[in-house]
């Protein structure tokens, strides 16, 4: 009997505990227990990650442009006269001093006929009188004065002949005719100081491009660039000419580009790209789809900080990390960066759904190879 109530108070007593400990202890208490357990529990976000190199970088800036004739030129007529003859057509191709045209003048070819008389006339009497000049038949000052006659008279059908050369246009050098602005039987003696025809020279072809002040330092005469066509041909030169003067109007300085074009392929004033190369740059390649921006709207890359380069990496140090950086090449795939230090690991899977301080599980990928170039 006395055992039976022993227990029964036992079980009151027991009870009574349990209900208090409601009143005495914190509601959040085993909450709190609960959560911290499930915290630990939590996976840590996975990315992927790559290591980076820093190597020399030579850039290429990429300029919209267009080609242009080396050389161009109007040919004139120096003289007055007749157009008798037109030897060239539009398109057609000449090569140095080839004949253009003839002007024909009868008064010209007058000249030269009677200056040969003159010189026939004074070289006879001067061989004539110099066997008596030389015995002491004449005064020997005879001789002197006819030699002078002679010359007078060579000099006289050298001038008559240039100005008859003068009716014949040559070619200044090899090039194509661009335009013909006469016919022949044209005009007579108002000829002198007319247009004949016009011509470009194709070989070489250069091409033009503008260059913003910023850009000019790293452009060296005698680089190689290439040039593409809007044809869709490609082709490369050599740079010729970095102007010292910057255009009033745009700011900007002019660039040649000397493009080989013996066949005459390259047509004058067609749409070009240019590819000009830089001075190298130490740079990092990443990938364009880790590119990404911060919160307060920065370019950069997202990086974790661990220093365990293995394939697989899980750390308390592997924290979330945001490095601005500058580009300074865009390729297709990939991009030339400056700003990241060497040896770094990028975050190239997962980067936007990371932020700044947050812990990850970092996996490596293979390093990023940037060949110096």
């Amino acid at each position: 009997m006395n055992a039976s109530r022993l227990t029964a108070i036992g079980l009151v007593a027991a009870a009574g505990l349990w209900i208090a400990s409601g009143h005495f202890l914190p509601h959040g208490a085993a909450e709190t227990a609960v959560r911290a357990g499930e915290g630990e529990a939590k996976k840590l976000f996975r990315v992927a990650v790559a290591t980076t190199s820093v190597v020399p970088h030579s850039r290429k800036l990429t300029i919209a442009g267009r080609t242009e004739a080396d050389k161009r030129v109007t040919v004139f007529a120096r003289t007055g006269g007749v157009l008798t003859e037109l030897k060239v057509k539009r398109g057609m191709s000449v090569k140095k001093g080839e004949i253009i045209a003839v002007l024909s003048d009868e008064a010209r070819e007058a000249q030269v006929a009677q200056a040969q008389a003159v010189v026939t006339q004074k070289r006879t009497e001067l061989e004539a009188k110099r066997a008596l000049i030389l015995s002491g038949t004449l005064p020997r000052l005879q001789l002197v004065d006819l030699e002078a006659q002679l010359k007078a008279a060579e000099a006289s059908l050298a001038a008559a002949e240039a100005e008859h050369e003068r009716g014949t246009v040559r070619a200044p050098w090899s090039g194509v005719v661009h335009d013909v602005a006469v016919e022949v039987g044209q005009a007579a003696f108002s000829f002198a100081g007319r247009e004949i025809a016009s011509m470009v020279a194709l070989d070489p072809m250069l091409a033009v491009v503008e260059v913003a002040e910023r850009q000019l330092a790293g452009i060296k005469v005698g680089a190689v660039a290439e040039v593409r066509l809007v044809t869709g041909e490609r082709t490369s030169g050599k740079v010729r000419f970095v102007a010292k003067t910057a255009s009033p109007t745009t700011r900007t300085y002019r660039v040649e580009i000397e493009v080989p074009n013996a066949d005459g392929n390259i047509p004058d004033g067609i749409t070009a790209e240019v590819l000009l190369p830089l001075a190298p740059v130490v740079a990092t390649r990443v990938p364009r789809s880790a590119i990404t921006f911060s919160s307060a709207g920065n370019l950069g890359l997202r990086v974790v900080d661990a220093n365990n380069l293995g394939l697989r990496v899980v750390d308390a140090n592997d924290t979330v990390e945001f490095v601005p950086v500058g580009v300074i090449e865009d390729e297709q795939s990939s991009m030339w960066v400056i700003g990241l230090p060497d040896r770094s690991r990028v975050i190239v899977q997962g980067q936007d759904f990371v932020r700044e301080g947050q812990i990850v599980d970092a996996v490596g990928i293979p390093e990023l190879t940037a060949v110096a170039k």
